[in-house]
């Protein structure tokens, strides 16, 4: 099996075949990523194609400080939120500067549900919760780096959050309920 060095070697001089085993190594992960980032599976695989085609264009300037699947993860991420950003109407319909009262949000919490529960109810989301969701809980990125990244306020990122988190609750809980034989007894 060769290692990440040999293969961005490979695809570095070229040839197709370290180009190919790029992709089918990090495609299958990279998609799930994109998944999260939309609603459709062409949109996501959209995505995911253009992402790859940055990271070969772009692969010579990959320093090999950290990990190719990491720095690949953040062309995806960034890919995706491009691909909103130009493509966005009204995702942050609401001046929430005076929203957000810096209450508590609800923690998220996914105890006794199935991943597969999560990322369809994830998907169901509003284009602005999911994306600032997205960011914040699974990508890790700060309110402010969410606020430069969308254009956004901080206090905009937050509310985006809070109402993302109690809306998955809420239809999380409503699946469990409608799926929990004890509760329809």
């Amino acid at each position: 099996m060769l290692t990440d060095e040999e293969i961005i070697d490979g695809c570095l001089e070229g040839k197709p075949r370290f180009q190919k085993l790029l992709y089918r190594k990090f495609a299958p992960t990279m998609f799930g990523v994109c998944q999260r980032y939309f609603n459709s599976p062409d949109q996501a695989e959209d995505a995911l194609q253009e992402g790859f085609i940055k990271v070969f264009g772009k692969l010579h300037d990959f320093r090999r400080e950290g990990s190719l699947e990491g720095w690949i993860r953040r062309i995806m991420v960034t890919t995706s939120l491009n691909y909103h950003r130009n493509n966005r109407k009204h995702y942050f319909l609401e001046d929430v500067e005076d929203l957000y009262d810096g209450s508590e949000d609800l923690m998220f919490n996914n105890d006794g549900f199935t991943m597969e529960d999560l990322m369809k109810t994830l998907r169901g989301l509003p284009p602005g919760y999911k994306l600032v969701f997205n960011l914040f809980e699974i990508e890790g990125y700060s309110h402010k780096e969410i606020g430069d990244m969308l254009d956004i306020s901080v206090n905009t990122s937050k509310s985006q959050l809070s109402k993302a988190r109690r809306m998955l609750q809420r239809k999380l809980l409503a699946l469990y309920d409608n799926e929990n034989p004890l509760n329809n007894a």
